[in-house]
């Protein structure tokens, strides 16, 4: 399995996708070159595209782009609310090293593109 959904991530999804326009049916998941550590992870609601590969956790639909699956393989999406902030986090065994905020990273195999943290 690529991706697995922690309850509240779950939870949280099913709200947001009740109260998203219509047309938006899955849960984006992707990664792009960037970021302080050299990937940084990226979430949108969207319609499923042509090419996306979809699977359904927890009767939430998620497409995740091809390029994206060798880095986020394993990985738990997690909804917090803390009293730090509230929000979805990657837990992410293929990350070797991670920025401060949690938002980017890199792989032992793959160092990506390392920029600032806008």
């Amino acid at each position: 399995m690529v991706l697995t959904l922690s309850d509240s991530a779950a939870e949280k999804l099913r709200e947001m996708l009740a109260d998203a326009e219509e047309g938006v049916s899955a849960l984006r998941i992707y990664t792009k070159p960037g970021g302080c550590s050299g990937f940084s992870y990226g979430m949108a609601l969207d319609a499923v595209q042509p090419g996306d590969d979809v699977f359904a956790l927890k009767g939430i639909q998620i497409a995740v782009e091809k390029a994206s699956e060798r880095l986020i393989d394993g990985a738990q999406l997690d909804f917090v609310d803390d009293l730090t902030g509230q929000g979805f986090k990657i837990n992410n065994p293929n990350a070797t090293t991670t920025c401060g905020c949690g938002a980017s990273f890199r792989t032992a195999e793959d160092a990506g593109q390392p920029g600032s943290c806008d």
